[in-house]
């Protein structure tokens, strides 16, 4: 209901997600070692109320662009990596048996030391399960079309098939005594709405270390739930050419955690495979959430004992198969088809992800893409350029057949020039200096360069100062207005041996052509 107040999405199903549930068992897991519930249940409250301070943070702030600096790579390869230790994790509750884990590894070893007490009538109850929810829907449509019924209709029915399996499941536990032999089922459901909590934690001795856990874990989280929230809310809007505000979307999520936790509850996010069934379904507001909301609401008040006998192995199931399809190979293939730095960072995610935790996976991703990005950045590409014949462009000398003139050097840097890259630029020119004895023009091709930081001011500086000492002019050539507004307030300009040129071929001309002709 929150959401549905202040978000800006038609289509974003709000409420419990993948990930971060994951994310929030983990979290509690290393706060409360003990496994007390009661610190589980008043941790699952304080992670959801760091987490809703955090992105109303991030709205108020108008800091919702925070979100790119998590590169796609790193985001696809978390989220992969996270569904398959999901799936995993569920194996137990589809065999039978009780595994446990934080990692993969944990996770396989811990189900290997339990073969040998799988109880086969669950393992049936969730096999048979998983394959109804995979082979039913796309059956029941084409069987109901046979049928006569129009497409539309047999499209809404196909999507009843995780209803259809919770009855059959529910009726076949009843009729055969089920729990009775060893198959767990969910069992009393609490009957009603929950009660504001606001003090969930009172009464409760935790020490600092406790609250710096809860307090890092609820960023992580809050940061990868915004994220994917919005990829999703962005993906769904651009179908129907809507527009998502991240800043607004940071406080209506902020916001809805928030009402989580005081009522008892844990981190939220979107779920992508809700807000695809509503965007199939036709929503066009926020509403939608509520009238969803109101459903839960009614079902929690009134039809928690139907649920009593439903096999958890059905729930595992349909968990298994929802999560299944976040594991997305083919953008793994097409960031090694594109990039192998990026393909690195993705893996590198994945790998730590399934070893180590879910936490230190996405921290160590994130690291390395700005490292890359960094290094990259740092080694930008740098091209010698010549006039291409008959125009008035220049390219490449390596690239393309170009016109060239021994006294006139331009290059091109294609970076924004900063600290990271400036010794780089000054080390080229020195190399262009030594590799063209009769140049008498340097000419620097601005093109590309969108920012000059104060290191990259004093490095132009030092190039100017290099070429006068040369007996070389240096000149500047299709400066960005931001750029020369900027180099405006500094006397650079007033040093400068050579020109500023509104065009690269308004250099050639004057500098080539002109004193070709006078000389």
């Amino acid at each position: 209901f929150v959401y549905a107040i202040f978000g800006t999405s038609s289509t974003l199903s709000v409420g419990p997600f993948a990930i971060s549930s994951i994310m929030t068992a983990s979290a509690l897991a290393i706060a409360f070692p003990d496994g007390s519930l009661a610190n589980y249940l008043a941790g699952a409250a304080v992670l959801a109320l760091f987490s809703g301070a955090f992105l109303l943070l991030f709205g108020l702030l108008r800091l919702g662009l925070l979100s790119n600096f998590l590169s796609f790579p790193v985001v696809s390869g978390f989220i992969s990596a996270s569904a398959l230790v999901i799936v995993v994790s569920q194996f137990g509750h589809l065999l039978g048996v009780h595994s446990s884990g934080d990692s993969l590894l944990a996770l396989v070893m811990s189900l290997f030391s339990q073969i040998d007490y799988i109880n086969l009538y669950t393992m049936l109850t969730g096999v048979t399960s998983y394959l109804l929810l995979w082979l039913m829907p796309v059956s029941l449509k084409r069987m109901t079309m046979i049928f006569g019924l129009a497409e539309s209709w047999a499209t809404f029915l196909s999507k009843t098939t995780p209803i259809i399996v919770v009855v059959i499941a529910i009726v076949l536990v009843q009729f055969f005594a089920l729990d009775k032999k060893g198959v767990t089922i969910v069992g009393t459901i609490p009957q009603g709405l929950p009660v504001i909590q606001v003090a969930v934690w009172t009464g409760l001795e935790w020490d600092v270390a406790t609250w710096k856990s809860l307090l890092t874990s609820a960023l992580l989280i809050s940061i990868i739930g915004f994220v994917s929230a919005l990829s999703v809310a962005q993906s769904f809007a651009a179908k129907r050419r809507e527009r998502i505000d991240p800043n607004q979307e940071a406080i209506g999520l902020g916001l809805a955690n928030l009402a989580s936790g005081i009522s008892g509850a844990f981190p939220l996010s979107a779920s992508m495979s809700r807000s695809a069934v509503s965007f199939n379904a036709g929503a066009r507001t926020p509403a939608a959430g509520a009238f969803g909301a109101i459903g839960v609401g009614f079902t929690a008040v009134f039809f928690t004992s139907v649920l009593y006998y439903l096999p958890i192995a059905t729930l595992a199931a349909m968990i298994m198969l929802a999560v299944t399809s976040l594991i997305d190979i083919g953008a793994m293939k097409r960031t090694w088809g594109y990039s192998r730095q990026d393909f690195a960072a993705l893996l590198l995610t994945v790998v730590i992800t399934l070893a180590q935790g879910i936490e230190l996976g996405l921290i160590c991703g994130v690291v390395l893409a700005i490292a890359l990005h960094l290094y990259d950045s740092s080694n930008p590409h740098i091209a010698v350029l010549g006039k291409v014949v008959g125009t008035e462009h220049f390219r490449n000398v390596d690239r393309h057949a170009v016109e060239l003139c021994e006294e006139f050097v331009s290059f091109r840097v294609d970076e924004s020039l900063y600290f990271a890259n400036a010794r780089f630029l000054e080390d080229k020119v020195n190399a262009l200096v030594a590799e063209h004895p009769c140049a008498k023009n340097f000419v620097l091709l601005c093109s590309a360069i969108n920012k000059i930081d104060s290191t990259g001011l004093e490095s132009l500086g030092a190039i100017n100062q290099l070429l006068i000492e040369a007996g070389i002019k240096f000149h500047l050539s299709e400066v960005k207005g931001p750029v020369l507004d900027r180099l405006k307030h500094t006397d650079f300009l007033d040093r400068l041996s050579g020109n500023v040129y509104l065009s690269h071929y308004q250099a050639w001309t004057n500098l080539v052509v002109n004193d070709a002709g006078e000389s």
